[in-house]
């Protein structure tokens, strides 16, 4: 624009948008851009306000006209444009801007209805304006040749993302589209663009228009299009970008319109109709874009538009479709051309403009890394306890052909087979194809079988022996649907930051914790025959960038964590699963020091297989893999689904490229052995060679899974994702939750219910009577109890059901969202269980169902009520799909849909505010409570977690007294979401290429951190409150094995197999002559030995270099002496209340001070204590047990990174405190 303080009508016109108040006004009304004041439509009074508008004047100092939303004004404030926005998500926008509560106008927009996944490449030209509010300030940007530049930055477009179309009736396809700016700041900005929306017309237009090539010669009058653009960045110089908008064919700045000849029947359901009639409205104010000199940017480009790019595209070319669309940007006034650059977005692949300068960042993957290598791949059958399950694979093996090796290690691909993963037999043998099915909770996508409660559920039951129970009534469940390989339990995330999306599918924030739970959730699934899953491996702790492309970037975030922070943390669990014998690991998503986690040596080889002694086989999280041989000489053993980088392409990274590695040297035949081998000998560990509980799968025997992932009908497609229409009986119903005493929705109940916590119980208003009561307010009118229950969470909403993988937060919340979610065979809502709890002679109970209870209109909902129940909630998943603007992660740690509101209003209400509230939380995880925990009249509070299908009868257990309130937090509640540190936050928006996410606060996240830091948290890791009271005394300690710095020198492993590796005869690899291949199945046959290329292979730098075995393995799980016991604790506990009840007995240690480094003479710093053992303990009234718990000498070091081995010191004295939470330990020794 022009100088401070001269402001020409060119300034004036693009300051200001332009509307109707009223659809019978005949005169136009003006809003600022700058900070929506409302004026009459007159130059001279609009130039007059930008004059007096502070934040256009401070916007166009010429001091720094670069970026001038970042400027201070006079007075050294920080304008309202330089506010940080509050984060909007889809539903905001759409619903419209509120502007300045003296006299802006809400724009009506209405919301695409398309929301299906789609795939398309289409090149649309319009043009936006971005800043700090939905319309913002006028700082126009381009994209050219994959480079942007504008008035607030420039730098280079980074294709990626997953773009996506769905066509419906032929006519409408619905686009999606995620892609990244990179500034040129050193160090750069990273800003990320969604964009989402819809197109229309026939399909040859739509198809012409998915072609670069004719794209431009497309009559912009044969479609119409409506996009939504979102623009998001944590980078604190550009927040002001933070923003959203609309564009499209009749949208002229967010005042939605629409032509008239442009409706057609293929629009039904896009727009409703009175939205489609209030649009039309403007249709007559459009004008053309012509009039616009787009390439002139402070004369940057004048007298330029004919020359060409470096991908061969004049500009002249690449803008037509800008000048043909008259009637599809936001066109009304022209800003001044110092403003003006145009923003050319790219859908698709980014074809055509980007194929040039910009490609070269899409094409750079993340550097080598920094994790070291370690190759070869430590072979399998090294451990006493599988030798014979080695001895069988072997001589299995040997026989296999080079193909039906490769079957072994492939998935056939994305529902190309029952299951969600799926191998291929080896027939010569008689190895059957395996079945993988998810998940952590139940069986995903089957039908008559349990849903569970959800991992964080068990974990705060603190109960080994319910973990165990679980576990073996899954993999009985498992087992009887014919899933061979059960994909959990998780362990990771382990729940470093509280929002994390998948954290309620492991056991809670510590390694102890959820090592012991997914230890004991092993042995059960295992003691069925079912081989069980330890994922994902590792340092996957949050959704955002967890994969390539499917949040607009080529790469997945990386997660840098330090040597000794993934061997005390994060490694934890996962080791102890090992020890526990299970027979898969699968592989993360994310990189580990910007390497893939499927791809890196140093995890899968030196730490997985040599440290740790692991003898099953890795397998990749579904579509994780993204190299080939190069993954398998890291360690990866099995490819899911099959697919290669992208989902059902039936391109696989192994497969046939395994078949030709083989026969053209590049990955040796003692690897290809060895990946085989390992699934072979976790096969036979499992027992899964016994016909009589593992019957072949048909047309030998009638085994293998009895149920379809893809279809709930009984007849159905045997290879769904394939050209093949052979059908047959693909779900045979059979129900395997079993029945009478033995029905595993009693176990489910139980878990349900001693994984409730209780965070408040102020003057026992907690248990309720089944009467109801009037100790405190009975009025003499009173003939019943009235108890009024509030929120949508109580209810049943639309079923359990209703939306595809959970992914809807509606009715009770009973499960997350994502691949570990199943489907509910019925689900107890609250409200049932309740009806059916009270005693309906003496109680009056009501329901609310809903977060918004109409207490104006009808007050004596509320005011009649003797006890209200409020029930709210808190959802996340898997970050593939969005609910609630919850991409995966949460967007906060508060309740959703208005939870915190709902309490408060119940509660100031509830009886005239005489009458006390109890509040139930159903949560994946943590949530803020203080806005209303705190409220005088909130007397009790319960944590119910997800409790799987038995919910509302496990609640009734517990607010009823018919069990103990035995539930302890296995995280810990914070009083505000800052309180977890910087490492508890989840990383929203990119900051490079490659996600960078440093585990900088090492071991110090949830307890530890508000330990080191000395925060005070709401609730702390461990609380939770019972209904009787006990008593901790005598605490001894007995040392059973004497103090020494290191672990005994590592055993001598057992021989493994080997096999005779001839070389290949290629002809053995070929189709099979008329065999008939199915569409994007994924074969190992090779078409041709012309394809078989002899060479260098580029083997990975240190491939020849010789590793020595660690000495800190030697056995499942690492070291055996690790795990030797050298100190005994005891204590004594007494139950001192009036009713039975159950405790968790915890012990914390802490370890000596003054810890040196030998070789560098650096003090060791620790945790200021860490969770080592427990016990949960049920006794009756008065009575009194012992309990010891031995502690061994993995829990009595730590690891250096100096000596590579685990380090107990002997010096100074370990304290050992005992209690009942992480800050409640009465009793204290030392040792």
């Amino acid at each position: 624009m022009g100088r401070l303080g001269d402001a020409t009508a060119s300034d004036v016109h693009a300051a200001f948008v332009e509307f109707r108040a009223k659809e019978s006004d005949k005169c136009l009304s003006a809003q600022c851009i700058y900070c929506q004041s409302v004026r009459a439509k007159n130059t001279s009074r609009q130039r007059q306000h930008l004059l007096e508008c502070p934040n256009y004047l401070n916007a166009m100092k010429e001091h720094n006209p670069q970026n001038p939303l970042l400027e201070m004004a006079a007075n050294g404030t920080p304008t309202p444009a330089m506010k940080t926005p509050k984060k909007r998500d889809l539903d905001t926008m759409v619903n419209g801007f509120q502007g300045d509560a003296s006299g802006s106008r809400s724009f009506p927009i209405p919301k695409p209805s398309l929301e299906r996944d789609f795939q398309m490449c289409v090149q649309l030209n319009p043009k936006i304006s971005v800043g700090p509010g939905i319309w913002g300030q006028r700082n126009w940007i381009a994209f050219v040749s994959g480079h942007w530049n504008g008035r607030w930055g420039k730098g280079t477009v980074i294709p990626g993302g997953q773009d996506k179309q769905l066509v419906a009736q032929d006519l409408s396809t619905h686009v999606e589209t995620n892609y990244l700016l990179q500034t040129h700041d050193h160090p750069p900005a990273f800003i990320a663009v969604r964009t989402e929306g819809w197109r229309v017309g026939p399909r040859e237009v739509l198809e012409k228009l998915d072609d670069p090539m004719q794209s431009d010669e497309v009559d912009p009058k044969s479609y119409s299009f409506r996009l939504y653009i979102h623009m998001e960045t944590g980078d604190t110089r550009y927040l002001h970008l933070n923003t959203g908008m609309w564009i499209g064919s009749g949208i002229r700045r967010g005042t939605e319109m629409a032509r008239e000849d442009e409706h057609n029947s293929s629009r039904e359901g896009l727009l409703r109709g009175h939205e489609a009639s209030d649009a039309n409205r403007h249709s007559s104010e459009l004008e053309s874009l012509d009039e616009l000199d787009l390439l002139d940017y402070e004369g940057k480009y004048k007298g330029r538009s004919s020359s060409k790019g470096k991908n061969g595209h004049s500009p002249e070319k690449v803008f037509k479709a800008v000048r043909q669309q008259k009637h599809s940007l936001w066109t009304r006034y022209r800003p001044s051309r110092k403003m003006v650059i145009i923003i050319l977005i790219l859908l698709g692949g980014l074809v055509g403009v980007l194929s040039g300068s910009g490609f070269y960042v899409y094409k750079t993957a993340p550097l080598d890394g920094l994790s070291p290598p370690w190759y070869p791949t430590p072979l399998g059958g090294t451990q006493r306890s599988w030798q014979e399950s080695y001895r069988k694979a072997a001589l299995m093996v040997e026989k296999m052909s080079l193909v039906e090796k490769v079957n072994v290690t492939t998935g056939t691909g994305w529902s190309q087979d029952l299951c969600v993963g799926n191998t291929a037999p080896a027939i010569s043998v008689g190895f059957p194809p395996l079945c993988l099915q998810d998940g952590p909770l139940g069986i995903r996508f089957a039908d008559h079988s349990t849903a569970f409660p959800a991992g964080i559920t068990v974990g705060a039951t603190w109960n080994r022996d319910l973990m165990y129970r679980r576990g073996r009534a899954h993999g009985l469940e498992a087992r009887l649907k014919g899933v061979n390989v059960l994909l959990g339990p998780c362990m990771g995330a382990l729940g470093r930051m509280p929002a994390g999306g998948r954290n309620w599918e492991g056991f809670g924030s510590d390694p102890v914790l959820q090592g012991a739970a997914a230890a004991a959730t092993i042995r059960g699934i295992q003691d069925e025959g079912v081989m069980a899953t330890a994922k994902h491996f590792i340092a996957n702790e949050q959704e955002h960038f967890r994969q390539s492309f499917e949040w607009g970037l080529p790469n997945a975030m990386s997660s840098n964590v330090d040597d000794r922070t993934l061997h005390e943390l994060y490694l934890w669990p996962f080791a102890e699963s090992i020890k526990a014998g299970v027979a898969s690991v699968m592989c993360s998503y994310n990189l580990v020091n910007n390497s893939y986690a499927c791809g890196n040596s140093k995890l899968m080889n030196g730490i997985l297989k040599d440290e740790l002694g692991f003898q099953g086989f890795v397998q990749s999280d579904w579509l994780a893999q993204r190299s080939g041989v190069a993954s398998a000489l890291a360690g990866l053993d099995m490819s899911m689904p099959g697919d290669g980088l992208f989902w059902a392409d039936g391109n696989s990274l192994f497969g046939p490229h395994l078949t030709l590695a083989a026969l053209n040297g590049s990955l040796p035949m003692k690897r290809l052995n060895d990946m085989a081998m390992r699934t072979v000998a976790a096969w036979y560990q499992l027992g899964q060679d016994d016909k009589s509980m593992w019957p072949s799968p048909p047309p030998e025997g009638d085994g293998g899974p009895n149920f379809s992932s893809w279809t709930d009908d009984e007849v159905g497609l045997i290879h769904f994702g394939s050209d093949d229409k052979t059908t047959g009986v693909v779900n045979k119903f059979i129900d395997v939750q079993g029945t009478g005493e033995d029905f595993h929705g009693r176990l489910a109940q139980t878990i349900a219910a001693e994984g409730i916590v209780l965070v408040k119980n102020e003057g026992n208003i907690l248990p309720l009577s089944r009467k109801g009561g009037f100790e405190k307010n009975r009025r003499a009118t009173d003939t019943k109890f009235n108890v009024g229950v509030f929120g949508e969470d109580a209810g049943p909403g639309d079923g359990p059901n209703a939306c595809p993988d959970r992914a809807c937060n509606q009715g009770t919340l009973a499960s997350g969202w994502g691949s570990g979610a199943v489907e509910f065979p019925y689900l107890v809502s609250p409200v049932q269980a309740l009806e059916s709890a009270f005693d309906s002679k003496y109680v009056n109970m009501t329901t609310f169902l809903t977060n918004n209870p109409p207490f104006k209109q009808s007050p004596e909902i509320i005011h009649d009520q003797h006890l209200c129940l409020v029930f709210i909630n808190a959802d996340a998943g898997e970050g593939y799909r969005t609910v609630d603007g919850n991409r995966g992660d949460r967007s906060d740690l508060y309740a959703q849909k208005g939870g915190d509101s709902l309490v408060q209003m119940v509660t100031d209400s509830c009886g005239n505010g005489e009458s006390d509230t109890v509040v139930v939380v159903h949560a994946v995880g943590p949530i803020i409570v203080d806005n209303w925990v705190d409220l005088p009249r909130v007397k009790a509070v319960l944590l119910a977690h997800l409790p799987g299908e038995e919910s509302g009868n496990a609640l009734v257990d517990v607010l009823f007294g018919d069990m103990d309130a035995s539930g302890r937090l296995p995280y810990t509640v914070a009083r505000a979401p800052e309180d977890y540190g910087k490492g508890g936050q989840i990383l929203y928006y990119p900051n490079g290429a490659v996600p960078q996410q440093d585990f900088t606060e090492g071991l110090n996240i949830d307890y530890r951190h508000f330990d080191k830091f000395d925060v005070n948290p709401r609730f702390e890791f461990g609380f939770g409150l019972s209904y009787t009271t006990f008593v901790l005394t005598d605490l001894a300690l007995i040392t059973t094995k004497a103090k020494s710095s290191l672990p005994s020198p590592r055993p001598d492993d057992v021989d493994p197999p080997t096999l005779d590796t001839p070389s290949p005869d290629p002809s053995t690899a070929l189709f099979p002559t008329g065999f008939r291949k199915l569409k994007k199945y994924v074969y190992p046959y090779i078409s041709s030995t012309d394809e078989i290329k002899k060479g260098d292979y580029p083997y990975p730098q240190g491939y020849t270099a010789k590793q020595a075995p660690s000495q800190a393995g030697g056995g499942e799980g690492g070291n055996p002496s690790l795990y030797e016991i050298h100190l005994n604790v005891s204590m004594t506990l007494t139950n001192t209340g009036d009713r039975k009840g159950k405790e968790v007995v915890q012990l914390y240690l802490s370890f000596p001070s003054g810890v040196l480094e030998e070789s560098t003479g650096k003090a060791i710093e620790f945790p200021n204590k860490v969770l080592r053992a427990f016990e949960k303990v049920e006794l009756d009234v008065g009575k009194t047990k012992q309990i010891s718990m031995g502690l061994t000498r993995k829990d009595l070091s730590y690891w250096s990174v100096v000596k590579q081995n685990w380090v107990m010191p002997v010096e100074g004295e370990f304290i050992i405190r005992v209690g009942r939470s992480s800050r409640d330990l009465p009793l204290e020794g030392k040792w």
